[in-house]
């Protein structure tokens, strides 16, 4: 089964960041996967596109560009093509030049946002926490590559060149040398399918046959000593209620970990929690990390060049998330993004940062 999620790389996500054009459309909609969902879909994302239309003409936008956004999603819509594989979240990005879609692993809330950029946060989510992984449970006996969603089955991925097994890879009969043959070929055949990925790799595997295969290993992301069970015991519904488990210990692993970070710096003056103080060190590039509540949502400015925040009663299709712009500063300047629910900001609110250096008295 083929993957049916286009998560951005970093040089797309960086693409959307800097985007600037009047008439910018940020699109967030949640999903169902089953092709019964596929006509409840489209008509929510019609409901959202009026939305962000009304804005448009509220903010005296030209007929033509409210035309031609309109055409886009209509396009989109009607496109049965494109509504037979769904993942978790539908993002559109539509101006009126342009659109892109992106189909995410990640359970995302209803966005409508327009302005003169694209609303980039919520799918820093994906970036920070992609809630899918890929399993590649590994036996003497079998081996397969599965893709593990925020929910559903597992779903087998075609590996081209994967051994069968063990015997498949060698006619040695030492079973180490065997071993190790095969697990070299089965890392080499998942080369084409993981390169560019940067999603958790989880093992299902024996502990022997799991050190052998970390031993040979070039994935950069493969997960940490855990294990999702040996796949020749255990069935791929357990095998993926496990790794989900792995999954959620691996992000909530990070976080404490950048929590305790935080608390450390903050004892050391090199920490901030009020939003427009950490509005100013993300415009000076002073941010080395950045918390942010994927649902807080705070209409408004900041000043390009001083980092002072305005904050709006009311969005509009001139205001823009402040939140989501303090993520794009901190993001283009190298700092490290971390896009987390409500209560896993420090201080709890809706950003918290910590800083590069502390400032000077």
């Amino acid at each position: 089964m083929a993957l049916h999620t286009d998560i951005p790389t970093r040089a797309q996500v960086e693409g959307l960041l800097v985007h600037r054009a009047p008439c910018s459309v940020s699109i967030y909609l949640p999903t169902g996967r089953l092709p019964q969902d596929a006509h409840a879909n489209r008509v929510e994302l019609t409901n959202l596109a009026a939305v962000a239309i009304g804005q448009l003409r509220e903010a005296a936008a030209s007929d033509d560009d409210i035309q031609a956004i309109e055409d886009a999603v209509t396009s989109l819509a009607e496109d049965d093509d494109a509504w037979t594989e769904m993942a978790d979240t539908l993002v559109v990005f539509v101006t009126p030049a342009a659109m892109q879609t992106y189909r995410l692993p990640n359970h995302l809330g209803e966005v409508v946002e327009v302005s003169d950029r694209f609303h980039v946060k919520p799918l820093l989510r994906t970036a920070t926490f992609p809630q899918a992984a890929f399993v590649l449970a590994l036996a003497a006996g079998s081996v397969r590559l599965l893709h593990l969603s925020a929910d559903g089955p597992p779903a087998e991925i075609n590996v081209a060149d994967l051994p069968r097994d063990a015997w498949d890879s060698s006619g040695n009969h030492v079973f180490k040398e065997r071993e190790g043959r095969y697990l070299r070929l089965v890392e080499r055949a998942l080369r084409p399918v993981l390169n560019g990925q940067s999603l958790p790799l989880i093992l299902a595997a024996t502990e022997g046959v799991a050190a052998t295969f970390r031993t040979v290993n070039t994935y950069p992301h493969l997960a940490a000593e855990r294990s999702a069970g040996n796949p020749e015991t255990t069935s791929d519904a357990d095998i993926a209620a496990a790794a989900r488990t792995i999954l959620d210990e691996i992000y909530a692993d990070e976080v404490e970990a950048t929590r305790e970070l935080f608390d450390l710096r903050r004892s050391q003056g090199r920490a901030a929690t009020d939003v427009s103080e950490v509005a100013r060190w993300a415009t000076y590039g002073a941010v080395d990390t950045l918390f942010v509540d994927i649902d807080e949502s705070l209409s408004g400015s900041i000043d390009e060049a001083s980092g002072e925040v305005r904050l709006d009663s009311e969005d509009d299709a001139v205001n823009y998330g402040v939140v989501d712009e303090i993520a794009r500063r901190v993001f283009l300047a190298g700092g490290r993004v971390l896009a987390v629910r409500a209560g896993e900001v420090p201080g709890d609110g809706p950003a918290a940062a910590i800083l590069r250096y502390a400032p000077m008295a």
